[in-house]
């Protein structure tokens, strides 16, 4: 009688979420407590914005080399290492006495937090099976937003009860814990992990096509060698990057200006500003799971790559590119905010679609294909808040801003529509 498959892969799924969680904890605080900084250090408008941007300048210019560190150390060593960096990181924002070095602050968080993703796609890639990677791309993707859920809510909470010094002080506590924890439980390979029964071990690599040339399949043989310029220079791999920078400069707008926008053109508190943004990103939270859900549905009904993921992707930004304009119609606070919570719901979807096209083109380069993609969206994200606090002083609009973020999702439904995730593919040049 063949033993039931044990779980092991689901205790590293879970690692790897709560890395993602407390990361987009000590992120995420920066944008409801923008305001309360500004005023406290009597930083400009445009300071403010350099400020939320910093972070991603070096989180996007070190994906690739995280990547790659993240593929030679090994995810047990390099995320342990990097959770260190990030708590550090948070730590020197609560003590940082003005613009100059928040700005270091947040460019060591950058730093820090730059590989967390290339590492967690790639042990999915290794942990999950096939026909299960997409959902759990969608719950790494949900762990993002619990962490930014969280900080919405409760850094509007603790800025009532406590000098905004001391908050960040408290979020850089969790990253230490868990950086403690992960390095002891956690394990790269499936095989030498001895939890892992031969039936679990057999359950991951059950739906891997025995072809190197299979879609979804990691490469064998000749591929394995295959450079990361010759992946990089597929028109696919421009087309994803190009939806990435779509959803990532649309994500940050919620994810910085989104409560002083509040405050701006509805007059919402600081308080209630950040319960709102918290709404909104429980859209994103929602649209992660349901995405890796759907995707990983269509895959298996289909068994087409190409529709599981650049078709949920291009309907998921186009959807929410018109529930954005439509939000730019209303006054009422409740109706708008539940239409751009539903509108980052849709964007949500395309998540999933993104981190399973890494692992589907990747093939043995994950980290850095990933890092690729997302380098190129985090130099979008870090020029989103410059971008709109410029765009404001220059038109005293920040209406306008919606409308902006509109066409931004659906140029990324175009983008989607481009791209084919199968091994082969045109390159470029």
């Amino acid at each position: 009688m063949t033993e039931r498959p044990t779980h092991v892969r689901y205790h590293a799924l879970t690692w790897l979420t709560l890395a993602a969680a407390i990361s987009y904890l000590c992120r995420n605080a920066v944008g409801v407590a923008e305001s309360t900084i500004r005023e406290d250090l009597d930083l400009t408008l445009q300071q403010s914005g350099w400020f939320m941007g910093a972070f991603f300048w070096t989180y996007a210019l070190f994906q690739v080399p995280s990547g790659w560190f993240a593929e030679r150390a090994g995810t047990r060593v390099a995320l342990s290492g990097f959770a260190l960096g990030w708590s550090l990181a948070s730590f020197g924002i609560g003590i940082a006495p003005g613009f100059w070095l928040l700005i270091f602050a947040q460019l060591i968080m950058g730093v820090a937090q730059a590989g967390i993703f290339p590492a967690s796609c790639n042990s999915i890639g290794h942990w999950m099976p096939l026909a299960r990677r997409s959902l759990a791309c969608g719950i790494l993707a949900a762990g993002m937003q619990v962490g930014a859920i969280v900080a919405s809510g409760l850094t509007g909470m603790l800025l009532m009860a406590m000098e905004w010094r001391w908050v960040f002080v408290a979020f850089a506590l969790p990253g230490v814990a868990w950086a403690v924890g992960f390095f002891a439980r956690f394990r790269d390979d499936p095989s030498a992990t001895p939890t892992v029964n031969a039936s679990e071990l057999a359950l991951i690599r059950a739906d891997q096509p025995q072809s190197a040339d299979a879609p979804g399949q990691l490469p064998t043989g000749s591929h394995e060698s295959e450079s990361l310029w010759s992946v990089a220079t597929r028109a696919s791999m421009w087309f994803l990057c190009g939806q990435q920078i779509c959803r990532a400069a649309g994500y940050m707008f919620f994810a910085s200006w989104f409560p002083t926008f509040l405050q701006q053109t509805r007059g919402v508190s600081i308080a209630d500003s950040g319960y709102q943004q918290g709404l909104v990103l429980a859209g994103t939270l929602g649209g992660s799971i349901l995405g890796g859900m759907l995707v990983d549905r269509i895959w298996k009904t289909t068994g087409s790559l190409r529709l599981s993921r650049s078709g949920v992707g291009a309907l998921a930004l186009g959807t929410c590119g018109l529930l954005i304009l439509a939000a730019w119609f209303v006054q009422s606070v409740p109706l708008a905010v539940g239409l751009l919570a539903l509108g980052a719901m849709f964007a949500a979807l395309a998540g999933p679609c993104a981190f399973a096209a890494t692992i589907d083109i990747g093939g043995t380069k994950v980290p850095q294909v990933f890092g690729l993609m997302n380098m190129c969206g985090n130099f979008a994200a870090a020029a989103c808040p410059v971008l709109v606090g410029f765009l404001f002083q220059w038109t005293a609009n920040w209406n306008l801003v919606l409308l902006l973020f509109a066409g931004v999702y659906i140029a990324g439904a175009v983008c989607w529509l481009l791209v084919n995730p199968t091994r082969r593919g045109t390159r470029v040049g």
